[in-house]
């Protein structure tokens, strides 16, 4: 029988800083939910900037990072442009299970394949 995986780990380009000086580069994102999508819509800072629904996002599925007791919108606005940009793709990948599967026909045999590709970063 097949787990479904819910909770994806990654590893961040750059790091997340923290005030301390301590750089976090692992950690886990979960699958997001219904309410992770509408919750963030009645939020204030979503209705000025729909920019923003990015943050929360991230802030609500990010269940690790690095050996933070907790990640909220603070920590997502401090991370680094090309971390937010691998965790936006991260995002978008495991929640649409079509675009992180890619089916492959040997050019020889004819048979055809599915598999996935490493996240941004892995082998």
């Amino acid at each position: 029988m097949d787990m479904f995986q819910t909770e994806f780990p990654f590893e961040l380009p750059k790091g997340y800083l923290d005030a301390s000086g301590i750089l976090h580069k692992t950690g886990t994102m979960r699958l997001a939910t219904a309410a992770d999508e509408i919750v963030p819509l009645k939020d204030p800072r979503v209705q000025q900037n729909p920019s923003y629904l990015t943050i929360i996002l991230l802030a609500r599925v990010i269940t690790r990072l690095g050996s933070l007791p907790a990640i909220d919108t603070r920590t997502i606005e401090h991370l680094f442009t090309a971390d937010l940009a691998f965790l936006q793709d991260m995002y978008q990948r495991i929640n649409n299970e079509q675009a992180s599967v890619l089916k492959i026909i040997c050019p020889h045999c004819g048979e055809a394949v599915e598999t996935s590709w490493p996240f941004l970063g892995e082998e």
